[in-house]
């Protein structure tokens, strides 16, 4: 039995709350277990100077943690005037996973940025803000739709993430911090509903895994991104019957 009680390939209780930020063009409050992050979709009538006179669109995130999101309080990354390596990182990741389902040409020169900002952090909070600004994107998208400013949603793919790992206990499906921060292998799955692949991250905490411990972990990210294509249809559904 895991920390939590959890079996091996349980998630977390997963929700997602929709139009939480009444201003934004779409928004999501995903919770997964004890990490909350909310996930807005902001629209321009622009693009990037690289992007301009392309006919293309751009679909780009950012991400942030607020001070006490963690047990013990982080500086504002904006008082030491500079992002984190970490924080870098992720908002490229999560950028990437968006942009691999949109169809950007289709979507026109304007651009769409996710803001995820994480309000309680207790593990996977990139897997949650992934899984949560596709909801908010595609909300956003909806609401472009409903304007007649698209024709169709340009949307190519669902997309979630999820993270497994190697405990003591064996392969596990959706760390929160406490086995993420012992796991002596840590893996985030970016998958999408159709079976594919997005983007893998594995590192190896204490000594390399096996070929067969990572198609363990593959197989539990899928068992597990279904669970999270639920909550995401779940959501699209509620808001849009509303």
């Amino acid at each position: 039995m895991r920390p939590s009680g959890r079996v091996f390939d349980a998630m977390r209780p997963v929700t997602i709350e929709t139009g939480f930020a009444r201003h934004a063009e779409g928004s999501a409050l995903i919770r997964v277990g004890g990490t909350e992050v909310l996930c807005t979709a902001s629209i321009e009538q622009r693009v990037p100077p690289f992007l301009k006179g392309k006919g293309t669109g751009w679909v780009t995130a950012e991400y942030g943690m607020l001070p006490r999101a963690t047990h013990t309080r982080g500086s504002r990354e904006a008082a030491k005037g500079k992002q984190s390596g970490r924080t870098q990182e992720i908002q490229r990741l999560i950028g990437r996973s968006l942009r691999a389902v949109t169809d950007l040409v289709a979507l026109g020169e304007m651009s769409i940025t996710l803001d995820c900002d994480v309000l309680n952090a207790d593990g996977g909070t990139r897997c949650a803000s992934i899984t949560g600004a596709w909801v908010a994107l595609r909300l956003a998208l909806g609401k472009l739709q409903r304007e007649r400013v698209l024709k169709t949603i340009p949307l190519i793919g669902q997309v979630a993430a999820v993270s497994c790992g190697l405990t003591a206990e064996g392969a596990v499906l959706d760390l929160d911090y406490v086995e993420d921060s012992s796991a002596a292998a840590d893996t985030n799955f970016v998958l999408t509903s159709e079976g594919g692949i997005v983007e893998i991250q594995g590192t190896a905490e204490d000594k390399p895994f096996s070929e067969e411990e990572f198609f363990k972990l593959l197989a539990l990210a899928k068992q597990g991104t279904q669970v999270l294509f639920a909550a995401q249809d779940a959501a699209i559904k509620a808001a849009e019957a509303a």
